[in-house]
């Protein structure tokens, strides 16, 4: 084999750095690195610096229950509902281009919520219409009275951040809604004054016209809190980074090892350099043999990053499930980069970034919502494995290993990724074989 040592000279076979060679040598990794930290800087800015202006169709549940009210006099008396003044003011208070403002059932809204497919629901209770009556007339007659509520649910288990929209739209639409029903209310009232003989009716004074003009009360709480050590929903997204960097990671390093092992590259420590003899082996059963070692660390891995989350006190109710999908992953992962080293070579290292990582992290939905990113990140989160990974593993941390919350998605795109890697690895590798394009010496002398 040639070798350079430094202390007695050039190798006479090694080849020469002439000036062309030095100029491609120093241009060539800075126009990659140039070009993936564009890249980098488009994809991980773009999709956190405005999240509110990126905001489109991102689903909240509006739930009216309200079953109306009969007021006014006894002779004057007309069936009321504020709950459907209310959904309708809210329809037209939240900007229809970035939330999609689903009017559904309770029961409906409580599946959506369970399944992980709302982010927050507002609920108008079945008593709405009866307990602005009865703050309209304890306005104007003594005794005690409540304001009626509307109730905005945040689902945490979606995300912190995804709480903290569904609040500010809430807090946004709930001023405007306020102050129709209010002066709705105030008509009501004033019209139930009764006048003296051949007077005009009553004045509201001025106490009771501020107490009915904001007669309602926005009441925030959590649909189904997450439980301690959940890192506000982010452990879910972290686990699935986890998974992520497993497959990645342990693609290029097998990958390296195993032709350092057959004596493809050398290996080297420190000042200490070898390179075995190339081993007499096809470049497809080179690829079983990573395959094969990718599996067993993929279950290995999966099971370290199982007990490294128990030994936290990271709540897990099904950690069977989180032990065999993790391992699922990693290996679909892992199968898949192993097969684009071994179609493509050392570029394969960039490809593998840039798929699984640089445009997967911005576009998982797991710290930033889909919907509050830039709209191709839509279309990435389509495909990207990030994304899909983040799901199952969601699903099963928080939303009980519930097939609509999105592990069955996570499932069959992990599975369709999986059976993408071992089609383009055979494929490609059996062709580089019949080509008679091997990795053995004659092979590197033409190089």
């Amino acid at each position: 084999m040639a070798t350079t040592d430094s202390t007695s000279g050039m190798d006479p076979n090694a080849r020469r750095l002439d000036r062309r060679s030095l100029l491609r040598m120093v241009a060539s990794p800075v126009v990659v690195l140039t070009l993936l930290t564009t890249l980098l800087g488009i994809m991980y800015l773009d999709y956190v610096v405005d999240p509110e202006q990126n905001l489109h169709d991102f689903p909240i549940a509006l739930v009216n229950q309200d079953v109306g009210e009969t007021m006014g006099p006894p002779d004057q008396q007309r069936r009321v509902n504020f709950g459907d003044q209310v959904a309708d003011g809210l329809s037209k208070a939240v900007p229809a281009d970035k939330i999609d403002l689903r009017v559904l059932g309770i029961t409906e809204a409580e599946r959506q919520l369970q399944s992980g497919k709302v982010y927050g629901a507002i609920i108008i209770p079945s008593d709405f219409s009866k307990r602005l009556g009865i703050l309209g007339v304890g306005s104007v007659v003594p005794g005690d009275i409540e304001q009626p509520m509307i109730t905005l649910q945040t689902n945490p288990r979606m995300g912190a951040y995804a709480s903290s929209i569904v609040i500010h739209v809430g807090d946004q639409a709930f001023p405007q809604v306020n102050k129709q029903v209010g002066e709705e209310l105030t008509r009501q009232v004033q019209s139930q004054l009764t006048p003296p003989e051949g007077g005009q009716a009553p004045e509201l004074s001025g106490a009771t016209r501020i107490a009915l003009a904001s007669p309602l009360q926005l009441i925030v709480e959590q649909y189904h809190p997450l439980p301690n050590n959940t890192g506000q929903g982010l452990t879910a997204f972290f686990y699935a980074l986890l998974l992520l960097l497993a497959g990645v990671i342990g693609s290029m390093t097998i990958h390296t090892m195993v032709d350092a092992a057959l004596g493809f590259v050398p290996t080297e420590y420190g000042p200490w350099y070898v390179h075995f003899p190339p081993t007499p082996i096809s470049r497809f059963k080179t690829l079983l043999i990573k395959w094969g070692v990718m599996i067993l660390a993929g279950n290995v891995v999966s099971l370290i990053y199982l007990l490294v989350a128990k030994g936290l006190d990271m709540p897990i109710d099904d950690p069977f499930s989180l032990f065999v999908y993790g391992a699922f992953a990693i290996i679909a992962v892992g199968i898949t980069g192993l097969s684009i080293l071994a179609a493509i070579g050392s570029a394969g290292l960039l490809v593998n970034l840039i798929l699984f990582i640089v445009l997967g992290l911005p576009s998982s939905g797991g710290t930033v919502p889909i919907e509050a990113t830039p709209k191709y990140f839509g279309w990435l989160a389509h495909f990207e494995p990030m994304h899909q990974v983040f799901l199952a593993v969601r699903s099963i941390l928080y939303f009980d290993a519930n097939w609509a919350a999105g592990l069955a998605r996570g499932f069959w795109m992990t599975l369709a990724g999986l059976i993408i890697g071992l089609v383009l690895g055979a494929v490609v590798t059996r062709y580089y074989d019949y080509k008679g394009l091997h990795r053995g010496s004659s092979a590197r002398a033409a190089a």
